[in-house]
């Protein structure tokens, strides 16, 4: 085989750029001049910091590479919407689309502790071929570029060019210990193991593992929530709840216009965008059958009267802090008997799940609190053909054909929050005030399920909140949206006149 990167189909360049000696004197001149003030410090600067230092005693005297990431492509030459890395963002504050390629390095002091160095690509100059010729960072293209020290400014802390970045991560290596956050930008950790490389007797199954337990001590810093990041999360369920409105208000249109989940996607990420960042997670919009699919998210059924509609949601703020909220409400308003029965059946699991969202409880007893009154409520239809006792037993499990889900996650700046974190942090882990989880049981009959009465064939019923532990017990975040059958009706009612 030849070179690979030879056998590479080229991509033709079209697009038409000025390059006479005479344009580029032009249009260097004639700006107004930039302003002179610097942005004041971000309010979430010093939370960021606070989380950097938790890092470096976490990893004293080793170099710590936190890469935002770059685009990724979407489709032959156009990316999807920047996101950076969630740890990137946790570390340093920047949300939303903010700073494509950097990377954060944070470099050991002699005296201890470390040094927190932020390495991106300012802008340019007007009179560069940056300014108007490159699409990836021209300020003609994608917008102006903050300065170095515009960023040093808002979060407090050093910036440096990223062209810089390649002699400080290999500076000392071999003496210094050097750790990555190997899934957030293959290149930069590529530059890792290119300077490992050149320690003789380097193990580099070891120094993945080392990169391994930074993946792990990141998941479980954001554990628990700080004052900033618990604001984030109230701002992100309050959003969504305008999102939900946004929903109950267009439920006429969706049935009249037809693939009317597409249609209810569209409102609640109408709302999400203009009140945030976006959603933060695909939605699953599924009226009727499709609620019985956990993750439905192609949205492209129609929304008929008489069905319900489970709707999935969550608005992503600016800060990439998410709501994760389920609804499941009558398209027509009111729920038949039978759609009531099992809404209240879920309602009940739920709320046991949340009584045990407290301090000095387990993460997975929420699950066990709710688990077991899906297994007593299929217990008193006649679904299961042993008792409730010997379901919820290690041999048992017949109750997990509705409900094959687990009832809660970690949420925070990722959806599934915390997702590294040990099981012994994670599932075995005792709740303390700070953490937010969601509380989520459901119910899913499928419309071919022969096991079970015709009457609930093609209803899924899922009641999603998320939660905060507090102090004494628990307070619902999300409490702004109606759960009770009654309620959801009157909610209905009101929004759609």
């Amino acid at each position: 085989m030849g070179d690979v990167s030879e056998q590479q189909p080229k991509k033709s360049d079209h697009r038409s750029r000025p390059t006479s000696e005479a344009f580029k004197q032009f249009i260097a001149g004639g700006w107004a001049p930039r302003p002179s003030e610097l942005p004041g410090r971000a309010e979430v600067a010093p939370y960021a910091a606070n989380r950097r230092q938790q890092m470096s005693s976490a990893h004293p005297g080793e170099r710590i590479v936190v890469p935002a990431g770059g685009l990724k492509v979407r489709s032959n030459d156009t990316d999807f919407v920047f996101r950076p890395h969630s740890a990137f963002s946790y570390l340093t504050g920047l949300g939303a689309d903010r700073e494509p390629d950097a990377v954060l390095v944070l470099e050991p002091r002699d005296g201890g502790g470390h040094d927190a160095v932020l390495y991106f690509r300012p802008r340019a100059g007007r009179d560069t071929e940056e300014f108007y010729a490159d699409a990836r960072y021209g300020e003609l293209w994608v917008g102006v570029r903050p300065s170095l020290e515009e960023i040093e400014a808002e979060l407090d802390l050093i910036c440096r060019h990223i062209d810089e970045l390649p002699d400080a991560i290999s500076k000392d290596v071999g003496r210094v210990g050097l750790r990555v956050v190997r899934d957030a930008d293959p290149d930069v950790t590529a530059l890792v193991d290119e300077a490992r490389a050149q320690v003789e007797g380097v193990d580099a199954a070891a120094a993945v593992e080392r990169d391994d337990e930074l993946a792990v001590t990141l998941s479980e810093m954001r554990l628990v929530k700080d004052e900033w990041e618990i604001e984030q999360m109230r701002l992100a369920c309050a959003a969504t709840a305008e999102g939900f409105a946004a929903i109950a208000r267009s439920l006429a249109d969706a049935v009249a216009k037809g693939r009317g989940e597409r249609w209810v996607e569209g409102q609640f990420g109408l709302v999400a965008r203009h009140s945030g960042n976006g959603v933060g997670y695909d939605s699953i919009v599924a009226s009727g059958d499709h609620a019985c699919t956990l993750h439905w998210i192609r949205n492209d059924g129609d929304v008929r009267d008489g069905d319900l509609l489970l709707v999935d949601a969550g608005v992503e703020v600016d800060s990439l802090y998410t709501a994760d909220v389920t609804r499941t409400m009558p398209v027509n308003g009111r729920f038949s008997e039978v759609q009531r029965r099992v809404y209240q059946a879920v309602l009940d699991a739920q709320e046991a799940g949340i009584a045990a969202v407290k301090p000095g409880n387990t993460f997975k007893d929420v699950h066990a609190a709710a688990i077991r009154v899906i297994a007593e409520r299929l217990a008193e239809w006649g679904l299961l053909p042993v008792d409730v006792e010997t379901t919820l037993g290690d041999e048992g499990g017949y109750h997990r054909r509705w409900m094959v889900h687990g009832t809660s996650h970690h949420l925070g700046i990722d959806v599934h929050d915390c997702a590294q974190a040990r099981r012994e942090e994670y599932m075995e882990g005792e709740l303390r005030p700070g953490m937010v989880l969601t509380v989520e049981p459901g119910l899913y009959f499928k419309a071919d399920d022969a096991s079970i009465p015709s009457e609930l064939r093609g209803i899924g019923v899922r009641i999603e909140d998320d939660v905060l532990v507090t102090a004494d017990g628990c307070e619902n975040l999300s409490a702004a949206l109606p759960r009770t059958p009654d309620d959801v009706e009157a909610w209905l009612a009101d929004l759609r006149g």
